[in-house]
């Protein structure tokens, strides 16, 4: 008689940054699936889902080996990615937790590591293809902002692969991020009173709506999609479409004046990201979810109802150039139609009167 065949033994999946955000919503959606045997969370504090096994620790604890030598999967989703963070402070922060996430995983024997950087990384350029396909080159320029990040933490994950080269890792490449809770340079975009574009390239807009970011994340827990893996929706809007769906109005400026402008507004401390961070409202970088679609999966939001909801989502806000204005200062800038780069000149006397007193 041929003995049966056992059932291979369901794995342990961990998740790093599981009391908030998108660590926590792919902690609960983890708990309820029978494609795991258990569910760790791991965070400096506890958090509300109960189903889990919690393990409260800061991953960028040396000792964190220890405490993952059960775990077959770990998703690394604590960083700190927040617009308005210390440049220093957040990368130091993400870096770290990074290194020790990695050599972690690797000391501990855990199987599979998955990470989520950017889509941004592709960089955004105006002779981009479209769309851009996943083994694209990594051309976006290293800065002090988040892109910034995303290059250093992919770094990071080609050097372990050569160091550590029984460690399986995914990195997802999320396009443009949307949802309840999401603020980046790309939703703060729209809330601005005019949308920027520089003359001779119409942006082409792509999102990525945080649910389906949370189902392409348990895909690769489960490993049904390793290595470079693009998220979004499908296709794309062009920029009179944006114009159409929003409202607003666009003000377009040369490319020059554009980024000059906007780097100078960074260095005085008026703007919260670098002068390349605007590349990625007026240039393309669409990318092709091959590794998903072969997996048999499909967004369930399309770039039209993601966009829907960020515009849901201002609550009146207004946002010019990255930086958010209070009620009076955003009508005065508004109503003179000095907008986007232009209309910081406001801001800029400000700031200069403050540094005065």
């Amino acid at each position: 008689m041929v003995p049966t065949s056992k059932r291979p033994r369901q794995p342990v999946v961990a998740v790093t940054g599981a009391a908030s955000g998108l660590g926590r919503e792919l902690l609960a959606r983890l708990v309820s699936s029978a494609d795991f045997r258990r569910v760790v969370a791991i965070d400096e504090q506890r958090g509300d889902v109960g189903e889990a096994t919690w393990r409260v620790l800061d991953v960028r604890d040396p000792l964190l080996a220890n405490r993952i030598s059960d775990i077959d999967v770990l998703v690394h989703l604590a960083g700190d990615y927040a617009v308005d963070s210390d440049p220093g402070e957040r990368r130091a922060y993400n870096l770290r937790a990074a290194q020790t996430v990695l050599t972690a995983s690797a000391a501990a024997r855990v199987r599979r590591v998955v990470l989520v950087t950017s889509a941004m990384v592709y960089g955004a350029a105006p002779d981009n293809e479209v769309p851009l396909p996943e083994d694209a080159p990594v051309a976006a320029e290293p800065d002090t902002g988040v892109v910034g990040d995303y290059l250093e933490i992919e770094s990071l994950v080609r050097r372990s692969l050569r160091s550590h080269p029984g460690l399986e890792i995914t990195v997802l490449r999320p396009a443009a991020v949307v949802g309840p809770g999401v603020d980046t340079v790309i939703t703060r975009h729209f809330e601005s009173p005019r949308l920027l574009t520089v003359k001779g390239c119409n942006p082409h807009w792509q999102f990525c709506h945080i649910d389906d970011l949370i189902s392409a994340l348990e895909l690769a827990a489960r490993g049904a999609v390793t290595g470079v893996v693009a998220v979004g929706s499908d296709g794309w809007l062009g920029h009179e479409q944006v114009e159409e769906l929003s409202g607003i109005r666009s003000l377009e400026l040369p490319a020059g004046l554009t980024f000059g402008t906007a780097q100078r507004l960074h260095r005085l401390g008026v703007t919260p990201a670098p002068a390349t961070d605007l590349h990625y409202v007026v240039y393309p970088w669409v990318v092709d979810c091959t590794s998903l679609r072969e997996a048999g999966w499909k967004p369930s939001w399309t770039n039209e109802a993601a966009f829907a909801q960020l515009l849901e989502l201002r609550e009146n806000r207004t946002t010019v150039v990255g930086r958010r204005l209070p009620v009076k200062e955003a009508t005065l800038t508004a109503a003179g139609a000095t907008v986007a780069v232009i209309g910081t000149a406001a801001i800029v006397r400000q700031v200069r009167k403050k540094r005065r007193l």
